[in-house]
């Protein structure tokens, strides 16, 4: 019997999920919590083999909550599963620990055999996912700098997307704000702009807001 903890602030895909999980015969869902602080309380009494996280979680983001499951719970795998853009979290997330990335936009089999592969230690993505990170289509052309950003620099680039200060940016992460002026030089390097429009503008096209 594999055992589940959904992490998700929405009711109805909690309840979702739970009701496709619970159709199958392999699984148990121990508990369902829609906030950061709910997951980690549960974490101390549940002992589950996979966690269902949101990328957008509320209290600390989805890649913060992955890399802390990691450090305390390193035998807890992560399955992430997200309304965010394939193409850009599903590197990044895996590079912080995640054992898969599943869009809440793909077919509800998926949940099924994704939970059950991580389960077992596998890697698990989509295979029309493969298939774009290993062509670049034309369609996809701005998506390609995504591949030369660090896991942190994403999240600096999304929180910078969002309107936050560099102070913020840097509460946020915890760093300083010196650090987070380097990480937003390093944007415009990798990305091949000279200024904050432009690097919010690349955020935009892939798709960070």
């Amino acid at each position: 019997m594999i055992k589940v903890l959904i992490a998700d602030n929405h009711p109805i895909v909690r309840l979702g999920v739970k009701n496709v999980l619970q159709s199958a015969n392999d699984f148990e869902v121990v508990a369902d919590v829609s906030t950061t602080t709910e997951l980690f309380e549960k974490l101390k009494k549940a002992s589950p083999h996979v966690i269902i996280l949101e990328m957008d979680i509320p209290e600390i983001n989805g890649i913060a909550t992955l890399r802390k499951i990691k450090q305390e719970y390193p035998d807890i795998k992560v399955l992430i599963y997200s309304g965010q853009s394939e193409d850009v979290y599903a590197l990044s997330t895996i590079r912080a620990g995640a054992f898969g990335y599943l869009s809440k936009t793909a077919e509800l089999d998926y949940i099924i055999s994704a939970v059950k592969k991580v389960s077992e230690g596998n890697m698990f993505i989509t295979n029309e996912l493969a298939q774009r990170l290993a062509f670049d289509e034309g369609t996809q052309k701005p998506r390609r700098f995504f591949r030369k950003l660090s896991t942190r620099e994403v999240e600096v680039l999304k929180l910078l997307a969002s309107g936050k200060r560099n102070k913020d940016v840097a509460q946020g992460l915890n760093l300083n704000e010196k650090t987070v002026s380097t990480y937003k030089a390093r944007l415009m390097k990798k990305l091949n702009v000279d200024n904050l429009v432009d690097l919010l503008q690349q955020a935009k096209a892939l798709e960070l807001y």
